[in-house]
């Protein structure tokens, strides 16, 4: 299906966000004009949904702060039941650069088999470098890479960028994520699950910026607490009975995913 005919979702999960999230909304009715934006305000107590209405997107908010994992599932489920080809998961911080999305599109179009493409930092791009830990602490470069090298084994295929929340997903790959997207720790344990099921993940290159405003929700000091916590999420994650799911029409009919 050609770009022009697809049906677009950009899903924007926002947790006090107002600093950040209206220019994202703009650059991405800027540069993906056939798309919709969907602003998921998790609970947020700042003006997170009122700015992101004001400047276009689809607003839907939750009643209590329930996490990043719940705020993207939200997305999916909205993407899944009204009929959407792809949904395109950006960080509210302005981390993502609207312009980086083409190069996960090319992926899905070009290769017919893939239904997860994950926008990665350490991947080489030809004219430009690796942002190999671009500005962040040495210790959460170690993290990282720790969970890349982890999850590569499981797959069966070499990931770099893991925690990457910047990802394209197609067809049933999003109501299958609609219904098992992991609450807790979910970008790393969502790769195990999808890998499980049958579902083909890759990788392209991208370039990220610093954050545009707030603040990470994973503190200095929390990252060994942090990785223990995203390991016990992936182990129970390869008990969940996801094995072979892809393909299963009876299992995730669009339009009417509980």
């Amino acid at each position: 299906m050609s770009e022009g005919k697809r049906r677009i979702l950009c899903i924007i999960p926002a947790y006090n966000e107002e600093e950040a999230v209206v220019q994202v909304v703009r650059e991405l009715r800027e540069h993906l004009p056939q798309a919709d934006v969907l602003v998921v305000d998790d609970g947020s107590f700042d003006r997170t949904a009122e700015r992101a209405r004001a400047a276009g997107a689809l607003v839907c908010s939750l009643a209590f702060n329930l996490g990043i994992g719940a705020a993207v599932q939200t997305g999916l489920k909205y993407a899944a039941r009204n009929g959407y080809d792809v949904a395109i998961q950006v960080d509210g911080d302005g981390q993502h650069p609207a312009e980086e999305i083409p190069p996960l599109l090319e992926v899905l179009e070009k290769n017919s088999e893939v239904d997860v493409v994950i926008g990665s930092r350490f991947l080489p791009s030809p004219g430009r470098p690796v942002q190999d830990g671009f500005k962040s602490t040495g210790t959460r470069r170690i993290g990282i890479r720790i969970f890349a090298a982890a999850i590569s084994v499981i797959c069966r295929q070499r990931l770099t960028d893991t925690t990457s929340g910047f990802r394209a997903t197609r067809g049933e790959a999003i109501g299958f994520l609609g219904r098992f997207y992991p609450r807790d720790y979910p970008e790393v344990e969502a790769l195990v699950l999808l890998h499980q099921a049958g579902y083909v993940i890759r990788e392209t290159p991208v370039v990220m910026r610093e954050r545009q405003g707030g603040a990470s929700s994973i503190r200095l000091g929390h990252g060994l607490y942090y990785m223990i916590k995203v390991f016990m999420a992936v182990a129970l994650g390869l008990l969940k009975e996801t094995k072979g799911l892809k393909g299963d029409p009876t299992t995730f009919p669009r339009r009417a995913l509980d």
